[in-house]
């Protein structure tokens, strides 16, 4: 399964980014996250590695690890999503004050999932959309530095 999805941000590239490699931030944002927690050492970056609490499709648990870390332009993060893992890839692109977040998805479906993830893909590029929507109205509405 592969898509992806664009928007606008109007806040500057280095703090859109800011706030997506922390990904703790993921909860506020991705209905179906209940928790994030960084679990390897120091600040967030390439190799930086997360467990995360899932409540949808059902409750599990699943590791991220940042993949890609460059500040204000790109970040990647792999692991498991759900029933499925891949590689999750946000591509900012500055313009001033506001930033094109480009969202390039990646996955395949674990064991009997894998022969049906291509019918899933409609309602997940659905679901990412409505989680990036989120994003971007907490980034613009939160006042100075998010």
């Amino acid at each position: 399964m592969q898509f992806h999805n664009d928007l606008v941000i109007n806040r500057p590239a280095r703090e859109v980014f800011r706030y997506l490699a922390d990904l703790e931030n993921l909860p506020r944002w991705n209905y179906a996250i209940a928790e994030t927690r960084k679990i390897s050492p120091g600040p967030p970056a390439r190799g930086s590695t997360y467990l995360q609490t899932r409540t949808l499709p059902r409750p599990m648990q699943e590791t991220l690890e940042i993949s890609r870390y460059e500040p204000s332009r790109l970040l990647a993060i792999t692991g498991g999503f759900g029933d499925l893992e891949g590689t999750s890839t946000y591509t900012l692109e500055s313009n001033g004050e506001t930033t094109r977040l480009t969202n390039e998805i990646e996955l395949v479906g674990r064991g009997l999932l894998r022969a049906f993830s291509a019918l899933a893909t409609a309602n997940v590029k659905r679901a990412v959309a409505e989680n990036l929507t989120v994003l971007k109205n907490l980034l613009e509405n939160t006042a100075g530095t998010p």
